[in-house]
């Protein structure tokens, strides 16, 4: 999936300045694809002359003028033909694993400081998305909101994102028990 089909996802909500969708980004659509500002306002300025999105200056007093993007109709056929396509397996790809994988040789004082501060930070995501799925549900029932909501996607992937830190830090809970375990049954000095 390239940045570009996230961004025409986001912009089936409405319209939104590079601002918006960048805090858009981090609270929606985080819990499956990140983006720096940097790439994102790149890509905004390839997909408007591409023709996916188009822009309108909003002229203001006394703050910098915004441009505000929608999706054109060019864009939503990209995304409709990127939905039309069945996306690749993704493969897990993080150096956290690579740590742990070397275990055996590396401190494991120094490991399970790190596993301990990514199960920290999976935490933190977790309150957030938790707050954000509260927020979409608004006292209904999963089930009558899933039934009766405009867009389901927001909410579908919201819930991967859920499970995913959820299971983000029952592993590293494990793997953190699992290597106190071993270091109280080593000898000293090794």
């Amino acid at each position: 999936m390239a940045l570009k089909h996230a961004i025409l996802a986001a912009l089936l909500d409405g319209e939104a300045s590079g601002y918006d969708l960048a805090k858009g980004f981090d609270a929606s659509v985080a819990n499956f694809w990140t983006t720096t500002p940097q790439q994102l306002y790149r890509e905004l300025d390839s997909m408007c002359a591409a023709g996916l999105i188009e822009a309108d200056l909003v002229v203001q007093s006394g703050r910098p003028n915004k441009r505000l993007y929608s999706i054109t109709d060019a864009g939503l056929a990209v995304l409709q033909g990127f939905a039309a396509t069945a996306p690749k397996p993704s493969a897990i790809r993080d150096d956290l694993l690579v740590l742990v994988q070397a275990s055996d040789v590396a401190p494991s004082d120094a490991v399970m400081s790190t596993l301990a501060t990514r199960g920290e930070a999976a935490h933190v995501k977790l309150r957030l998305y938790l707050k954000r799925r509260d927020h979409l549900l608004n006292g209904l029932p999963e089930r009558e909101y899933l039934a009766q909501a405009e867009r389901v996607g927001p909410y579908l992937t919201l819930m991967r994102g859920i499970a995913f830190e959820q299971e983000n830090i029952a592993w590293c809970e494990r793997a953190i028990d699992a290597l106190k375990a071993r270091a109280a049954r080593e000898p000293a000095g090794q």
